[in-house]
């Protein structure tokens, strides 16, 4: 091993931990397949075992967004009739001209 040191990505460091979970191979031989030294494959190893809770405490970001994405379409649909609503009774107030004619039901 050389003198430099390296960064390893999340996603190799979980697959090198998967591995070791795995039990398979011995840490001699996946620190020769993966090129990084038994100790450090134990670490994460340990690492993934005690954070792997994690992920299942909190919903995926993509369950968060689609809330987040329907409430605002509801929020656009609610201000789409209140402006709807604000239109007419200015029109009917004579406040604003109206732009369109609309139909009344009654009136003809």
């Amino acid at each position: 091993m050389n003198g430099t040191r390296r960064k390893h990505s999340a996603a190799f460091k979980a697959q090198v931990a998967i591995e070791a979970l795995k039990e398979k191979e011995t840490l001699s031989e996946l620190s020769k397949r993966f090129d990084v030294h038994p100790q450090m494959i134990s670490k994460w190893k340990q690492e993934f075992l005690t954070r792997s809770a994690e992920i299942f405490k909190s919903k995926a970001p993509d369950e968060e967004a689609a809330k987040r994405e329907k409430a605002f379409y509801e929020k656009i649909g609610r201000l789409e009739i209140e402006v709807d609503f604000c239109k007419r009774v200015s029109e009917d107030l004579g406040i604003l001209k109206p732009s369109k004619k609309r139909f009344i039901p009654g009136k003809e």
